[in-house]
């Protein structure tokens, strides 16, 4: 299961909008720096209307979805490369996630202190994005001593130590890895250090209630800086994904019209997250269950079947495949076949975004 960590400075709701999430979770959100020292950990289900209209089609039993797992970390502060604020035990926790969500304060409180004393958005963004570059100019300095010895007789650590160059230019300058053009073979050769930089990044505009809407002015800066690093924006409200938890689920869509909104934040978060990962979902519907399957973007069927098993994968033969719409336009599976809609697909065949898929294997 892949990893979004919640990150960010002390304060700006990343421990609210975690209980939102995970809606379960016990993570203490508290208006003082450091509330959260240990990550909180919490597995969250995509949200798919898909599943309930395959699982109306095929009577199933049970409806699957996929997952997601979000980290909560602690607060980072100026200094946090240096161990300020336990910033090293934290930028740990940063290093072990498959991406960023970076929770940024886009509203205004007497009741709420923020460590700066204002909101400025801009200021935060750039205090969180320097300190994780100073983490990694630190590591990739490291680095370079050890490769530099290594580099004399091998060509590969040759190439390694031309990448860690350039990154160390471009880290020099508070700039992030993931905007520093590399070649592939560069790219690989830097892989094995983890770096914090180079990790895909959301910003999650945490906006008031009166804003959930339309945004406000601090949004537009989080855009404006998001737009330079080709990086994507999604306006939450913690606070009021922490009082949808606590209606009803028919009182919900009430309360977010009167907000002037169709859904909160929070399930557009989670989409974008799982696309910011590079995921796809190829689905699988029958009387027992109807599920959701998570694969990497260009996986072929073979690679699909072995995230059900693998002995699917070892024993592929072929997978029926039927379009989402395709199918749902048909009604049932009998007619889309009757209708030529079923497909029999290979090998070689990518599997796309919403297939319907039945795997045939030797076992």
């Amino acid at each position: 299961m892949l990893r979004a960590g919640i990150v960010g400075l002390p304060n700006v709701g990343k421990s609210t909008l975690f209980n939102a999430l995970v809606a379960n979770a016990k993570a203490d959100a508290a208006n003082f720096p450091f509330c959260t020292i240990e990550p909180n950990v919490g597995v969250v289900a995509m949200p798919d209307e898909r599943l309930q209209v395959l699982a109306k089609i095929s009577n199933s039993q049970n409806i699957v979805p996929t997952r997601i797992e979000f980290v909560d970390i602690a607060g980072l502060v100026k200094g946090a490369s240096k161990g300020e604020g336990l910033g090293n035990q934290f930028l740990a926790n940063i290093r072990e996630v498959d991406a960023i969500v970076h929770v940024v304060r886009c509203f205004d409180s007497d009741d709420i202190i923020h460590v700066a004393g204002s909101v400025d958005p801009v200021r935060d963004i750039e205090v969180i994005n320097l300190e994780l570059a100073l983490a990694d100019l630190a590591q990739v300095e490291r680095r370079i001593e050890r490769t530099r010895k290594q580099a004399r007789a091998n060509k590969e650590a040759q190439l390694e130590l031309e990448a860690l160059e350039k990154l160390s230019a471009w880290l020099n300058e508070g700039k992030s890895a993931r905007n520093l053009s590399l070649t592939e073979e560069e790219t690989e050769s830097l892989k094995h250090l983890g770096l914090l930089t180079a990790k895909p990044i959301i910003y999650a505009a945490n906006v008031s209630e009166d804003d959930l809407a339309t945004g406000n002015q601090w949004v537009e800066q989080v855009r404006q800086v998001a737009a330079t690093e080709k990086a994507q924006v999604v306006i939450v409200s913690a606070q009021v994904e922490s009082e949808l938890i606590e209606l009803p689920q028919e009182e919900r869509t009430d309360f977010l019209e009167s907000l002037g909104v169709t859904e909160g934040g929070l399930k557009s978060l989670i989409k974008a997250t799982y696309e910011l990962l590079g995921l796809r979902t190829f689905l699988t519907t029958g009387p027992q269950e109807t599920r959701a399957w998570t694969i990497v973007a260009g996986m072929r069927a073979p690679q699909a079947a072995g995230a059900i098993h693998t002995d699917f994968e070892r024993g592929f033969i072929r997978a029926e495949t039927v379009a989402y719409d395709a199918l749902v336009g048909a009604g049932s599976i009998t007619t889309a076949k009757e209708q030529g809609l079923v497909r029999s697909e290979g090998k070689d065949y990518v599997v796309q975004e919403g297939d319907v898929m039945l795997f045939r294997f030797n076992v």
